[in-house]
């Protein structure tokens, strides 16, 4: 085979818009399958026991995973410009999913060189950016991020009304119980935690008003709460409705035209 006979099988192989079978060809589940177990790693190893007890064994496992997603990475950088949408190697690299590759590649070779302390646990656990390696090969995430791109304006509106009732909450505190419970509600930053614990219906009971005018304003506060949850929500579920409704009409005019 020539060298363009196999970039172009397996840039059938790698990209999904290039593919000739339904869903993802057998190469792309095998790296899912890499990230999945990666990830696994990546958790094992903040627990000191296992970690401590199989070193050697995930030092080894990331060393072969941190190749595969290097060879992944120049693979798909070579087949690239055998997608129409890609004018240049330089135009694919510049992509969002390109750039997360390479950022996860350089963690984890980053961290296998064996900095200490927190640095180390912070480079372990950014390594968990892998996860969104995922999103080139999941239909779900991008029926999630229309879904949410759709219904943008009313998200900000319902974030715009929270932030309004947090810091309403927060001042009505500090002015009712600041006076005498200095170190929960002494500004009204102090009290926003508790406004954030009330409204969000978590409720932790480490901080609670003393006063009756405090009990009753904070009765309202989590009466309101329940709504300022629901709003989100009923969005979210109302623009999930309206992005699956538009895959089946589009995958039902795709069986159509395929007929």
């Amino acid at each position: 085979m020539t060298s363009s006979r196999i970039r172009q099988a397996l840039a059938s192989a790698l990209d999904p818009d290039l593919g000739t079978v339904d869903g993802l060809s057998w190469l792309n589940r095998a790296i899912v399958g890499i990230i999945v177990l990666s990830l696994l790693l990546v958790i094992l190893e903040t627990e000191p026991l296992v970690y401590a007890a199989h070193e050697r064994l995930f030092t080894l496992l990331e060393l072969m995973i941190l190749t595969i997603f290097m060879g992944e990475y120049a693979a798909r950088l070579w087949v690239c410009v055998e997608n129409p949408r890609f004018s240049s190697r330089l135009a694919y690299a510049r992509r969002p999913m390109a750039v997360l590759d390479l950022v996860v590649i350089v963690t984890m070779a980053v961290s296998l060189v064996g900095f200490e302390g927190a640095l180390l646990r912070l480079l372990r656990l950014a390594r968990l950016l892998r996860v969104a390696k995922l999103g080139r090969f999941a239909e779900a995430f991008r029926t999630i991020g229309e879904a949410v791109g759709a219904r943008r304006y009313e998200l900000l509106v319902s974030l715009a009304v929270a932030g309004g009732l947090l810091l309403v909450s927060a001042s009505a505190l500090y002015l009712i119980e600041g006076g005498r419970q200095q170190e929960a509600f002494g500004s009204i930053p102090r009290a926003m935690w508790w406004s954030v614990a009330t409204l969000t219906t978590v409720g932790y009971g480490d901080v609670v008003p003393a006063t009756p005018l405090g009990k009753v304003f904070a009765t309202l506060t989590a009466i309101t709460g329940v709504g300022l949850i629901a709003m989100p929500a009923g969005i979210l579920a109302s623009a999930f409705s309206d992005a699956m409704q538009r895959k089946r009409e589009k995958d039902r005019e795709e069986d159509r035209d395929g007929v």
